[in-house]
């Protein structure tokens, strides 16, 4: 007999309505939060955001990050990024770095004394080390990249509640579409409240954090669908709870198996990727909480239609067949 695990039993009765009232609290707590800290702290842009210069760096000697960082540590350029670039067409030789240094405070780009600067001080820990390119971003790409993040994530919530509208019902579409602006933006306000930095991978995390927690709520209403179907008399609180409940086990699996990872990336990943993977694992986590105590409490209120195969002249109404909690 083959051996499963089960982080949780097959069947369960929580009743995830008994503290409704405050999960509702708590979640609009934290989205009323969120936006007060991005008002009054903002984010903490990183290069991307904010403008700066990359200089690639080459040598024949292995890259080192943390030689590097420790030889940029005494100049005081502020935010500085090290990464070393893989690339399969490289030699053997050549091992390519990209040092990435954040525009001061009232500049709009890092002077070239700041510049000579920087390559003297890595000339020192590697005699071999050369500078192809340098590159800067100035303020206006910087505005223009911070447009099209926001346009990025706004046109995937869009494109995500008229999928759910169509393969389901738009009460459901409203309830994911409020799940997943509460994950975002109390994303943003952990982001805001530590000051993280915030650059074009958290967007990309951002965008991670939206496709996982819709995909979790898809679960879900796909199981409430069936279940409407299935149970035509029972309120839809208590089938509610039964979707959940026979979900559960697949929820807290994958979302256990993923966060296994992430933690893992988190603590021995390092400085390049902490960013990125901190707000993919806090996105899973509210992710999750989202799924079970917005989405649903969102369509509990809205009302849904009992029974889909039955079409009569009233479905023309988009409230027809609803039922109120």
């Amino acid at each position: 007999m083959a051996f499963r695990l089960k982080l949780v039993p097959d069947h369960t009765e929580f009743d995830f309505f008994r503290w409704q009232w405050l999960t509702v609290g708590i979640s609009a707590a934290m989205m009323l939060a969120s936006v007060v800290l991005l008002l009054l702290n903002g984010l903490n842009f990183g290069i991307d955001f904010k403008g700066g210069t990359t200089i690639r760096t080459e040598s024949t000697q292995a890259v080192d990050v943390g030689a590097y960082r420790e030889a940029l540590q005494p100049l005081g350029l502020g935010d500085v990024a090290i990464t070393e670039v893989f690339d399969p067409t490289f030699g053997p030789e050549q091992n390519v770095a990209q040092v990435r240094i954040s525009a001061q405070e009232g500049t709009e780009a890092v002077t070239p004394e700041t510049i000579a600067a920087v390559e003297a001080a890595l000339q020192e820990v590697d005699s071999s080390i050369t500078f192809p390119s340098v590159e800067s971003v100035g303020p206006k790409v910087s505005g223009e990249l911070i447009q099209t993040a926001i346009y990025a994530v706004l046109v995937s919530l869009a494109a995500i509640s008229v999928y759910i509208w169509l393969r389901f019902e738009w009460q459901f579409a409203v309830g994911a579409i409020v799940s997943l602006a509460h994950d975002v933006l109390v994303t943003m306000g952990v982001f805001a409240l530590f000051q993280i930095k915030f650059d074009l991978t958290t967007i990309a995390a951002l965008l991670t954090i939206v496709g996982y927690s819709i995909n979790d709520t898809v679960v879900v209403f796909d199981r409430l669908r069936e279940n409407l179907m299935k149970y035509k008399q029972r309120p839809l609180r208590d089938l509610m709870n039964l979707s959940v409940n026979e979900t559960l086990s697949r929820t807290v699996m994958t979302s256990g198996t993923t966060l296994v990872a992430l933690i893992a990336l988190l603590v021995l990943g390092g400085d390049v990727i902490r960013g990125f993977v901190f707000a993919i694992t806090f996105g899973i986590l509210i992710g999750t909480y989202s799924s079970v105590y917005v989405a649903k409490n969102v369509v509990l209120w809205l009302g849904v239609k009992r029974d889909w195969s039955k079409k009569t002249k009233d479905d023309a109404s988009p409230f027809s067949g609803a039922e109120a909690p």
